[in-house]
């Protein structure tokens, strides 16, 4: 990347930074999304990677903390109304936007900051770690026994409903990971005494991780341990279906073991392809996926339910498609962040390659943005918005994070 395709992606990012009241948001998309909590905390870590961005990422931070109320935050905002809660994925991204942010400026005075009458940040973050363990009145939990976080269906980034495509009702495998990153994070940012309580449940959670996450006979980490409310990880069933998520317990922990780590890769390496990651192998699985339309009719096949193209009618089709087989552009920086996390230095120029496959989608279709998704198939058309926020935010954050001593434009973008 040129220093001025570097400042053209810097211009790219502005494009879904807004305002609302009077902080800022992030709209996920263009031509048709608004502004949704998880895919605006994932997009804030490509912000945080340049710090002309800081100031807005202040203030989008400081938006979502504001809205932290019983182990939640806003699914989306529509309009003013933030009644909508369903998810378990964004209150944990907002968490790692806070310790990315405290990384950038190398200390923990963010932490400090004031959430208008809430109290600080780091307030806030208790109060959040504190409702998740106690349970939210929407169904999110954290198992007593493993520390592990149960999601209701549909409450992940993979919340295609109506047909439910991937309910995914259990534990997801990277809601774990989240969940063990913030942990972490709040306990090294406690005084010693309140930090033994996070330090231990984190530990706890990253045991039990271990121990029901990996398969054995497959190399890699089932991508949910299903079960209904209630049922405690030890007694949920994991499925075998082989997905990118797992890739989070690389970037972000608990996954440590450096072979289990090249395992993880070696596997998700087939969903690779040029410029996105399929969100499904096309292999059969063992733990089938059925997925039945609104009449009760079967829409896929269970046994093998990957779907190659994302077209045709919305729901008996592209709905069935778009979290099996899809490729999204969001997740595939964190193929090449996990093998340069996994193989260091010597692994640097291989992720720079793989990363590089995702410049291709910059000259296509809206300019300089990148799409949502891809077809899972050759040819890998693209689909979906034509400019996604964190598609491009995240390929610019792992872009820096390989290329250290890329220098910032050092401009003001008002």
């Amino acid at each position: 990347m040129s220093d001025d395709l570097q400042t053209v992606m810097l211009n790219s990012l502005k494009a879904f930074i807004v305002k609302r009241g009077g902080l800022k948001t992030v709209i996920a998309g263009y031509p048709w999304f608004l502004d949704w909590g998880r895919d605006t905390l994932i997009f804030v870590r490509g912000l945080i990677a340049e710090p002309v961005f800081h100031e807005d990422v202040r203030q989008i931070l400081v938006q979502f903390a504001s809205l932290v109320k019983d182990g939640t935050i806003c699914n989306m905002i529509s309009g003013t109304d933030t009644g909508n809660r369903d998810t378990s994925d964004a209150p944990l991204w907002l968490f790692i936007g806070v310790r990315d942010m405290c990384a950038a400026l190398g200390n923990r005075d963010f932490l400090k900051t004031k959430v208008k009458d809430r109290g600080t940040l780091l307030d806030l973050l208790v109060e959040l770690a504190e409702g998740l363990v106690k349970g939210t009145p929407n169904g999110i939990a954290c198992d007593a026994e493993s520390g592990l976080i149960f999601s209701p269906a549909h409450f992940t980034w993979m919340d295609t409903n109506y047909p439910a495509g991937t309910p995914r009702e259990g534990y997801p495998v990277e809601i774990q990971a989240l969940w063990y990153a913030s942990l972490r994070f709040l306990a090294d940012s406690l005084p010693e005494k309140k930090a033994a309580r996070w330090a231990e449940l984190a530990e706890r959670v990253r045991e039990s991780f271990l121990k029901y996450f990996p398969l054995k006979d497959e190399g890699f980490l089932s991508d949910c341990l299903h079960c209904k409310p209630g049922t405690p990880a030890s007694k949920a069933e994991p499925d075998d279906h082989l997905r990118p998520n797992q890739l989070l317990a690389i970037t972000l922990g608990p996954v440590e073991d450096r072979k289990l780590r090249r395992n993880i890769l070696l596997n998700t390496s087939e969903l690779l392809v040029p410029g996105g990651i399929r969100s499904l192998a096309d292999r059969p699985v063992k733990y089938p996926l059925p997925v039945y339309g609104a009449d009760g009719r079967l829409l896929n096949d269970p046994n093998h339910p990957y779907q190659g193209h994302y077209r045709g009618d919305e729901n008996t089709c592209r709905k069935v498609a778009y979290h099996n087989g899809t490729a999204w552009t969001w997740q595939m920086p964190l193929f090449p962040e996990a093998y340069y996390i996994t193989h260091g230095p010597f692994g640097r120029a291989t992720a720079i390659s793989l990363l590089a496959s995702m410049a291709v989608q910059l000259d296509n279709g809206c300019i300089m943005h990148m799409p949502e998704i891809l077809d899972g198939d050759y040819p890998h058309k693209p689909r979906g918005c034509d400019a996604q926020a964190w598609g491009l935010s995240e390929y610019y954050r792992v872009w820096k994070l390989l290329h250290p001593d890329s220098k910032s434009t050092g401009k003001d973008h008002e």
